[in-house]
């Protein structure tokens, strides 16, 4: 038999997805061994067991003088960047993406435009950004929305422009207006798609994120990161490291139960 016809177990592949992460476990713990054995003090690969100490303390110990919890300010502080960035993008890309897609005026007026945007590399305008909205809450935001919105609009219109064109003469036929047709025919089809591209923006959300509080901000887990890094604490820096990655877990696997509970359809049909 061929092997794309080998199908695993739930707990084969249940080990196999578990097997990378024991990979750089053992990986990392070996690395961190040799070099904490000819250095102590060594602060590159702080030991498996520091880092748990470490993050123990991060989750549970208040600031001596602000009597925060800082990881817990942090964390906060970035997801409420994060949600607002994201939710506006998601905002606008769904009505341009539905305008471009259905309007041929809209597409005109809007696609190449859309297009040359997307191309702009959203870090470089991180120094205008400060500028004109200043080093407050709304740069970081529109960092975000100015780096997401332009991919997640392309790919809205194209699936809006791929939807067959029967759908649309018979809406016409039966009597439906341009907003009936873009709430009944096209909206059911592209809010599925618009969860796997807010799914798939999330990587690069995080990443403006991060930047932005690195550069300029007094709060947050990029902030966080970047303020320790003098210091060569790299038991802090991994411990952010990973709890940011959770997080994107955590808000992925979300997006993902909300689209298979919403759009059954679409899970059934992939």
């Amino acid at each position: 038999m061929r092997l794309i016809n080998h199908i695993p177990n739930r707990a084969g592949g249940l080990f196999l997805a578990a097997l990378p992460f024991i990979a750089v476990l053992i990986a990392y713990s070996v690395a961190s061994d040799i070099r904490l054995s000819a250095n102590p003090q060594d602060k590159l690969l702080p030991a498996p067991s520091t880092i748990l100490s470490t993050a123990e303390r991060l989750f549970t110990e208040p600031d001596r003088r602000s009597k925060d919890i800082l990881l817990w300010k942090d964390t906060f502080a970035s997801l409420a960047r994060l949600v607002g960035g994201v939710s506006i993008s998601a905002a606008i890309s769904l009505a341009l993406g539905l305008a471009i897609g259905l309007l041929p005026y809209a597409r005109s007026f809007m696609s190449g435009f859309v297009s040359v945007l997307s191309m702009v590399p959203p870090l470089a305008l991180l120094p205008i950004l400060f500028i004109v909205f200043g080093l407050g809450e709304t740069s970081k935001v529109v960092l975000i929305v100015i780096g997401i919105t332009p991919f997640m609009t392309r790919d809205l219109s194209q699936r809006v422009l791929d939807i067959p064109r029967e759908q649309i003469v018979k809406a016409q036929t039966l009597g439906a207006s341009s907003l009936v047709i873009a709430w009944r025919v096209a909206l059911p089809q592209i809010l599925p798609r618009l969860i796997s591209n807010i799914r798939l923006s999330l990587g690069s959300a995080w990443l403006f994120l991060i930047a932005a509080e690195a550069v300029a901000s007094n709060v947050g887990l990029g902030y966080r990161i970047f303020l320790v890094r003098r210091y060569l604490a790299m038991d802090v820096i991994l411990t952010y490291v990973i709890w940011i990655t959770a997080l994107a877990f955590v808000i992925d696997w979300l997006l993902k139960t909300l689209s298979r509970k919403s759009f059954p359809w679409m899970e059934a049909g992939l």
